[in-house]
């Protein structure tokens, strides 16, 4: 079962979205929210209730983006989908460098949103395809350097990042390419320290910037 919260002002498309997501029996909706910060208050009261947190971006009080930095902050391990009306790649960099697990737009398919859900519950990571353009990726001044500024990754860890960058789980990646699923960890974890990112997300931000996957 993925226990999901759902954050967004306008309580017609939070029923919608609950009622899409339940069609699923193994999903289920534990609270609604309508800003970030009930949001929180909610999390932070029982925390061990959520698997995964949906939100949207523009929303009074405490938008979407704002939270998932509230989130970080405190310290919250819990798997933030982005669910959004806007297109726009600032909004999408914002989310990433805030700390969000998936991006998508509210007019997604159901199939879609479904396998966001369970990618980003096993602790994957999943965007719009177009959203990934390098030149929309984030960046600061440590990542101007070039590939050679890092430790070379082996052929298995650049096998190993292109399935974390199309959202497959550790148990995933070593069904596919038949390893242990803790030479997986280890090999993600390698990556990891020579990419100096502190999670997937990272690294897969910054291999898709350099050109290395």
């Amino acid at each position: 079962m993925i226990r999901i919260a759902l954050i967004d002002d306008q309580a017609l498309i939070r029923d919608g979205i609950a009622r899409l997501i339940e069609l699923n029996p193994d999903h289920q909706v534990v609270w609604q929210a309508e800003h970030g910060q009930q949001a929180l208050e909610r999390l932070n009261a029982a925390p061990e209730q959520v698997d995964l947190i949906i939100s949207d971006i523009r929303m009074p009080v405490m938008d979407g983006i704002q939270f998932v930095e509230q989130l970080r902050a405190q310290e919250h391990p819990h798997a933030v989908l982005m669910l959004t009306t806007f297109d726009e790649h600032e909004l999408f960099v914002r989310a990433l460098q805030a700390g969000i697990n998936g991006f998508l737009l509210k007019d997604v398919t159901v199939e879609k949103l479904e396998e966001a859900i369970v990618t980003i519950a096993q602790g994957g990571f999943l965007a719009e395809p177009e959203l990934l353009n390098r030149k929309y990726l984030p960046h600061n001044e440590s990542e101007n350097a070039t590939p050679a500024a890092y430790e070379k990754l082996t052929d298995k860890e650049r096998q190993i990042l292109r399935y974390l960058a199309a959202g497959f789980s550790n148990k995933e990646i070593a069904a596919a390419i038949c390893l242990a699923e803790g030479t997986v960890k280890n090999s993600i974890s390698s990556i990891l320290t020579k990419l100096h990112s502190r999670d997937r997300t990272q690294a897969v931000i910054k291999a898709l910037r350099l050109q290395l996957i």
